[in-house]
């Protein structure tokens, strides 16, 4: 008893725990006593003794659920039918409850069943006859016939071939599908059968449907799809009852095979459809209808188009619920109506009656997205969420646009706009939503309209001027003109208004609106940027007079635009223009950097906007190509000449650092070898910098212009990036002398990224540096980080030495330098080997990504070939120096006689495969805490 007396305190440590470390300690404890061969029969001892408390039974449960998942191995098959009977009787026992525990017996018994074939005839007979015959252990075996599907189709846990599954789910589902059903069908009629049971009866029918094995048309032949929709009028049944009918319509979704279903289901949809007025003060009520009305819809909605009038009630009824005041039923029906119209389009023609519906629709879908009368006594998150929604609302004005077409829906909405305003111009009382609404709904059509249609858009462009001087009418009209700007592409002359129209939306005082403005600017210069180019003078004296007084966000989507114009000019064009308006920032930002007394906040928050900027415009524009144009001869110098005393001014701020880095990026781009002059200068700036304040950002210049021009034989070159590599090195192993790891993992995934740069570029500045074995350690070190990018940055450096060709002995013709790297490759990992197989398994254990690990794999195979009889000697600490639970010693020692049986014969690849089949273990272990999670 002493097992049952250590769990029960780990249970009540793990339930009352003194502290954090407490219940950590019990939780490992108690997972790792699961994995045990013991756990069988103490958990027999607890799920039946009388005298242990209820979270130890639920304990017990849980881990005979877990154990015949995982763990059924483990017994002798003698021991299988005790097993099965043990679970027997305490779920007899349990029959009253809690659930929990009748749960997590049922889904033992359910696995066990699937993985004991000499049962398998019979089990489910034999628990009808345990519990079926007494009422108050009805409820138990309903419970049970319930989970048993559910486990058996969905529990990929359980260690069966695919002809075992095939041959059990066969004997314990489908041979007992008929007889499930007339069970089913006699409880629900039963003298005296309470609400509870019924519920319970229509949950079990509906998971022996999902599993498919229980049909429509079988359920078609009993009472009880009957049942099932006069169980609607129930509140106690009214959920159960929504779901079968739900699930039984879902089945029937091969029409032909079903008719004679639908024949039955369709009347009795018809007489439903009256309730929905009925039920208006309900909404949960009418959430279920709309639910039943919507799968309908959507499973028969091809019947829909061939017999308009019979099938037409359902689309009614579903639009009785698209129409609800409550905003949580609307969007049950949205499925219904792309899919109905998907089908729709597919049609030569298309019924009135429908083409009615989606006019209805459609109306219905603008009233749901006015705005309420006050909207300021919205919270913000109800703000938030009916902005949201409204979204949504606009892609089903979408499908009623694909059904009706695009002009008839626009000539709708131009119709409601042109009577707004004229009610307004008579002096009628005009609320700002009754235009926004409609306004929102062009939007919502962006998508759907004919770019050449010359007829209503042109109409509506005209109203755009005529509309109330309200914010937020303003606002939906300026991004209206942002959606059609492919329409504008192909209606020029409309981008004067356009511009005009748009510029006046920065002036509103209502953030929102410029905002919007500078939206819509992007893509009217993305979508006409050609059109746009005679237009680029007016944006440059627009920026110049009314930039600084826009917020950074609106200012950036404008030099944004201006470099989508940009990029349509012909070249030499192109670069002159690039070239005036970084002129016009770098001239701002070269004032700052020169002056002799200190700047003020407000004038280096101008520099970092004025930085954020230029990055935009670089990245659209990108690059001239091989040959520079002209215009930009030595532009590269000039810019370098104000970005370098910037850096050695204020490089310390780190707002600044990662703009102008940022910008260096997009320059070397812009440039390319053209950069080559001041690269030498560039690389010295950024490892003085990074020396300086630790910046990731310095790392990442140096590692990208390593990959530029790394390849450069030049002495000043060569010199700049050895002193970059050392500097960075040194600062690195300075900060980690300092910080956590997990305290600078930008600044260990750049710095490896540079290493791993220079690794391929300029192996001999790598492996010949004094720095090099401090690499090394950084990466090995950067292992233990749970952080995907740098481990993975980690591994392909370590992975890049430990398998470089020169350690190669049968590399024909190597270079000179070869056995240099060689050397001092094997030096550090001699030195660093135990460590590094510690972090190697570490992480394979516990954090390593998936994808990481077929690298893994492959160190450790050189490892194997190169070092092998030092991986031998290393491996028993590593697996000492890793936490693990006591169940990985099987697997521990497993692993250090297949690494050393497979070296001791030379047969390295083996090695792999033991350390692929540790993870493996690893892995199962990890899923199985997850499966097996204590409550």
């Amino acid at each position: 008893m002493t097992d049952v007396q250590a769990v029960l305190s780990a249970l009540e440590a793990l339930n009352q725990p003194a502290d954090r470390t407490s219940f950590n300690t019990a939780n490992a404890w108690l997972q790792d006593f699961q994995h045990s061969n013991e756990a069988w029969a103490t958990c027999n001892v607890l799920l039946l003794s009388t005298d242990s408390p209820l979270l130890a039974k639920l304990f017990a449960a849980q881990t005979f659920r877990t154990k015949v998942t995982y763990d059924l191995n483990q017994l002798d098959p003698a021991f299988i039918p005790p097993l099965r009977d043990t679970l027997l009787t305490a779920l007899e026992s349990f029959s009253s409850g809690p659930k929990n525990i009748v749960v997590q017996l049922s889904l033992a018994l359910s696995g066990l069943a699937l993985q004991f074939p000499a049962w398998q005839d019979v089990a489910v007979q034999n628990v009808i006859d345990k519990f079926g015959q007494n009422p108050e252990t009805v409820p138990t075996l309903l419970e049970l016939l319930t989970v048993l599907p559910e486990e058996v189709c969905s529990n990929t846990k359980i260690p069966v071939t695919g002809e075992e599954y095939k041959m059990g789910s066969a004997k314990l589902l489908s041979a007992n599908a008929c007889q499930i059903t007339s069970l089913l069908t006699m409880y629900m009629t039963a003298a005296g059968v309470t609400t509870a049971v019924q519920s319970q009866v229509f949950y079990c029918l509906r998971s022996w449907v999902i599993a498919g094995e229980i049909t429509a048309a079988a359920i078609a032949e009993t009472p009880l799809l009957g049942f099932a929709f006069e169980a609607l009028e129930s509140d106690a049944l009214f959920d159960a009852a929504v779901d079968i009918i739900c699930d039984v319509i879902h089945e029937t979704q091969e029409l032909d095979e079903n008719m004679s279903v639908i024949q039955i289901i369709v009347p009795r949809l018809v007489q439903l459809k009256p309730k929905i007025a009925l039920a208006e003060d309900d909404p949960d009520k009418v959430k279920g209808l709309a639910k039943i009305f919507s799968e309908a819809g959507e499973v028969y909605r091809l019947l829909i188009l061939q017999h308009p009038e019979t099938f037409f009630p359902i689309v009614e009824a579903i639009g009785e619920c698209s129409a609800s005041p409550d905003l949580d039923i609307v969007p049950i029906t949205f499925q219904f109506w792309m899919r109905l119209a998907g089908s729709i389009g597919k049609k030569p023609s298309v019924s009135p009656m429908l083409l009615d519906a989606y006019r209805t629709l459609m109306g219905v879908m603008i009233n749901h997205i006015h705005f309420p009368d006050d909207p300021s006594k919205m919270s913000p998150q109800e703000a938030d969420d009916f902005r949201s929604f409204r979204h949504v609302m606009g892609d089903t004005i979408k499908d009623c646009c694909f059904v009706l077409g695009t002009e008839s829906c626009l000539t709708k909405v131009l119709e409601m706009l042109t009577d707004a305003l004229a009610k307004g111009n008579a002096g009628d009382a005009v609320s700002w939503q009754d235009i926004e609404a409609p306004l929102f709904s062009l939007r919502s059509m962006g998508a759907e309209i004919d770019p050449s249609d010359d007829h209503v858009i042109p109409k509506i462009m005209d109203l755009m001027p005529l509309l109330p001087d309200h914010p937020r009418v303003r606002y939906s009209a300026i991004l209206v003109l942002s959606r059609y700007s492919e329409w504008t592409s192909r209606h020029p002359n409309y981008i004067p208004f356009q511009l005009q129209f748009i510029s006046t939306g920065f002036e509103s005082s209502d953030s929102e609106v410029p905002a919007a403005a500078s939206h819509a600017m992007v893509y009217l210069c993305i979508d006409c940027k050609h059109d746009m180019i005679p237009f680029l003078p007016q944006l440059h004296s627009f920026l110049t007079s009314v930039g600084s007084r826009l917020i950074q966000d609106d200012r950036r989507r404008l030099y944004e635009a201006v470099a989508h114009v940009i990029s349509a000019m012909p070249m030499e064009q192109a670069a002159q223009s690039l070239k005036t308006f970084s002129v016009d920032i770098l001239g701002k930002i070269h004032a700052v950097a020169m002056k002799n007394i200190g700047p003020t906040k407000q004038e280096m928050q101008d520099v970092a906007d004025g930085l954020e900027n230029l990055e935009s415009m670089f990245a659209i524009v990108e690059t001239f190509g091989e040959v520079l144009p002209t215009a930009c001869a030595g532009s590269c110098q000039e810019a370098w000449s104000i970005f370098d005393p910037l850096l050695s001014k204020y490089g310390t701020q780190y707002d600044i650092a990662e703009r102008t880095t940022r910008v260096l990026r997009g320059g070397l781009k812009l440039f390319g070898s053209a950069a080559l002059p001041v690269v030498p200068s560039l690389l010295t700036r950024m490892s003085f910098a990074f020396e300086a304040t630790g910046f990731a950002s310095y790392a990442w210049i140096a590692g990208r212009t390593i990959l530029l021009f790394g390849e450069e034989d030049s002495p000043v070159m060569q010199s700049a990036i050895k002193d970059a590599y050392e500097r960075s090195t040194s600062k690195v192993v300075s900060l980690l002398q300092q910080k956590e790891l997990r305290d600078v993992p930008d600044v260990l995934e750049d710095y490896l990224h540079m290493v791993l740069q220079l690794f391929e570029k300029r192996p001999d500045i790598f492996f010949e540096s004094p720095v090099f074995p401090m690499a090394i350690r950084i990466a090995i070190a950067s292992l233990s980080l749970i952080h995907t990018e740098v481990i993975f940055a980690s591994l392909d450096v370590l992975r890049g030495v430990v398998t470089h060709d020169s350690l190669d002995p049968s590399f024909k013709n190597p270079p000179p330098k070869f056995p240099i790297y060689a050397a001092v490759v094997r030096q550090v990992v001699n030195t660093e080997g135990p460590q590094f197989t510690t972090d190697l398994l570490n992480g394979l254990v516990n954090d390593f990504p998936e994808e990481s690990v077929s690298i893994v794999l492959t160190i450790f195979r050189s490892l194997a070939v190169l070092w092998p009889q030092q991986l031998i000697s290393w491996l028993p600490g590593a697996l000492d120096r890793v936490p693990m639970a006591a169940s990985f010693t099987p697997a521990k020692q497993q692993l250090l006689d297949d690494v050393t049986s497979s070296i001791s014969s030379s047969q390295f690849d083996k090695v792999k495969k033991a350390v692929g089949n540790f993870h493996r273990f690893s892995a199962r272990s990890k899923d199985r805490r997850r499966f097996a999670r204590i409550e």
